[in-house]
């Protein structure tokens, strides 16, 4: 098959710093693929970390592994990498997954599935034998083909844009794309893998995750961040109700997460 995607403005996978990176996806593939991403450990040592809920599922490669499927998850997922190891992944955004793969999301809740449980000829191209760059670019088209097959819901990719807003009522968002409660309630498990309200959860703990990220890249560094004035902006009603929050999709409190972060 030929490629469906051209990945020519991605970086190459052997140039990579350790550490995680992400990049876009091809501009046709934007309104599906939130971004590609890599995670280098270097040899001679152990990662181990977090993955946090984000709205989203990925397709992700393993050396020694291949392909499998991180569904939408609705805690903290804890990971080790030993030393070496690089691991690739292409992001689905949300309302994209669960078309895409051709399954409701629901299903894949809080698991990581072999791809070939899903879809054995596209794990076919995905064997764990592949050096890094080939596995991207296979990876890419294998998105972009399911992708092809299976269009984004556009109704959810909208209700998740309209909960964005914490102000925003399910009720509310379900009337102005049309949906009833039901239906919306429904086709977001479906889609995105749990119902409107978890997800207006989850796209606002991922607002506290960006900024305590990004105060913990800006000219203070470090975890000393001002954390009841983010909590207003992602939107929170208090600092309260972030920690009940942050502890239940992180396992953290919003200073313990903070300070891992920043690491």
């Amino acid at each position: 098959m030929g490629s469906q995607a051209d990945i020519g403005a991605g970086p190459a996978v052997r140039d990579l710093l350790p550490g995680y990176t992400e990049w876009p996806a091809p501009a046709g593939l934007r309104h599906a693929i939130a971004c590609l991403w890599a995670q280098v450990t270097p040899d001679g040592s152990t990662r181990r970390g977090l993955v946090l809920p984000d709205a989203c599922t990925d397709l992700i490669w393993e050396p020694g592994r291949g392909a499998y499927v991180a569904g939408p998850d609705t805690g903290p997922a804890p990971t080790e990498m030993p030393g070496g190891t690089i691991i690739l992944g292409v992001r689905f955004r949300p309302g994209a997954g669960g078309p895409a793969l051709g399954v409701p999301l629901s299903e894949l809740r809080d698991q990581r599935v072999d791809l070939s449980e899903l879809r054995r000829g596209e794990a076919g191209r995905l064997p764990g034998t592949l050096d890094p760059d080939t596995a991207m670019a296979r990876a890419l088209d294998v998105a972009a083909g399911l992708v092809a097959d299976g269009a984004p819901d556009r109704a959810l990719a909208w209700a998740a844009d309209l909960l964005e807003d914490p102000q925003a009522r399910t009720e509310e968002v379900a009337g102005e794309i049309g949906l009833s409660e039901r239906q919306l309630r429904r086709r977001c498990h479906d889609a995105v893998g749990y119902g409107p309200k978890t997800l207006q959860r989850v796209l606002r703990f991922r607002r506290f995750v960006a900024q305590i990220d990004e105060a913990a890249a800006g000219p203070s560094r470090g975890p000393a961040v001002d954390l009841a004035t983010i909590a207003a902006r992602a939107g929170y009603a208090d600092q309260a109700h972030l920690t009940r929050e942050c502890r239940t999709l992180a396992g953290l409190t919003p200073v313990a997460l903070a300070r891992q972060r920043a690491v």
